[in-house]
């Protein structure tokens, strides 16, 4: 009998969409050209990123800004903060939430080193930032202010109009992570009042090695790669065109079907959910149940550890995460829910589902028959 495979891990990475590896497929060989090259090969290359650019701006309403293309979110979310602080050394705190992405915890403690006065804005249960907090830690020395638009483990959004509104009252800078939640949320950056914006292609059927940040007319950041000048000195190196034409044309794709591909997503989490806390018993949804990406299920399970729920799972064919997929390999308990105050035995037994454009109902059933045998066999072999 085949073995089923059930990929429900879209928060750590998506499948490429074919209609997106079409569009990339001429600049593999006969569109090949380096964008910086004079000849027309070049200039070609050149016009086929700066229409990727186009269509970037214009879905987050962009047009008042500059977006320089980088190599990953992660690379995105340290030149916002080493770039800033490094052009902008006459303020030395940095706020960030402690639910941040681990490259922006790791890039906030590494200036923090560097004498930088660090502050962590604290979440509720339900992994919200604390509003009123925020407005009492911001001084005169403060620099910036991090907080991502939608968490990657527990799919909380938060209210980043607000965040921003606070930020543009006290002249500080306000930077937000929006890798997971570009192509799935809403992003207006004139709306939400952010300064700079990180995203990335492979959360929305993209190609991986292509991301960017976005950057308000007007502020200044350092760059944190040197060479040959590309994107306005702001980041050298030869341009991944391909990777770009395909970013591109996933972010056409994602804002067309947004409305629509969310609402599907969104019947199939709350079978999930209902499913789980119903059959299975102590189970618990972290997280904001309603102010939540459509796509994100993440359930506690009492009495097993999360990596052998998915071990487990992986034999019945089902693909999920612990976790932030960049550090699932670390057996620390999620730095997210330690955050929300759930403890080490509910933050171990964590499990995180994520749908994406390939789910389908019926896998949502198969999961959840063969998820109650599963915890049913872990428990009874459970030291915990």
């Amino acid at each position: 009998m085949k073995k089923r495979h059930i990929y429900l891990d879209y928060a750590a990475t998506c499948p490429v969409d074919p209609r997106v590896v079409k569009a990339m497929q001429p600049y593999f060989f006969a569109k090949a050209g380096n964008n910086m090259s004079l000849h027309s090969d070049g200039q070609r290359a050149n016009e086929a990123i700066e229409e990727a650019r186009r269509k970037i701006l214009k879905a987050i309403g962009g047009k008042n800004g500059k977006l320089v293309f980088t190599g990953s979110a992660t690379e995105s979310n340290n030149l916002a903060i080493f770039g800033l602080a490094f052009a902008n050394k006459e303020k030395k705190q940095i706020i960030v939430s402690a639910i941040e992405h681990d490259c922006v915890l790791n890039s906030a403690k590494s200036l923090e080193k560097a004498g930088y006065k660090l502050d962590f804005l604290e979440v509720d249960k339900k992994g919200r930032v604390k509003l009123d907090q925020l407005a009492k830690m911001i001084g005169k020395e403060t620099l910036m202010v991090s907080v991502m638009q939608a968490n990657n483990e527990m799919g909380t959004i938060q209210d980043i109009s607000k965040i921003g509104e606070i930020c543009k009252k006290a002249g500080v800078y306000f930077h937000s992570d929006a890798a997971q939640s570009f192509g799935r949320e809403p992003i207006d950056v004139e709306k939400m009042g952010v300064d700079l914006l990180t995203l990335s292609s492979h959360k929305i059927y993209g190609p991986k090695g292509v991301a960017g940040l976005w950057m308000r007319q007007g502020v200044e950041v350092e760059p944190i790669i040197y060479g040959g000048g590309q994107e306005g000195g702001l980041r050298s190196g030869t341009m991944n065109t391909a990777a770009i034409v395909g970013w591109g044309a996933a972010t056409e794709i994602a804002i067309k079907e947004m409305k629509r591909e969310n609402k599907r997503l969104l019947r199939l989490r709350e079978k999930l959910i209902t499913g789980i806390l119903k059959n299975i018993s102590g189970t618990e949804l972290n997280g904001d149940r309603n102010k939540r990406l459509a796509n994100n299920v993440n359930i506690s399970f009492r009495g097993i550890e999360g990596e052998s729920l998915l071990l487990e799972l992986d034999d019945y064919g089902v693909m999920v995460s612990t976790g932030s997929a960049c550090s699932s390999a670390s057996l620390a308990p999620s730095h997210v829910l330690m955050a929300m105050g759930a403890g080490e035995e509910r933050a171990h037994g964590s499990i995180r589902f994520s749908l994406g454009r390939w789910t389908k109902s019926e896998e949502i059933d198969y999961l959840l028959k063969i998820l109650p045998k599963a915890v049913a066999r872990l428990r009874r072999v459970s030291v915990l």
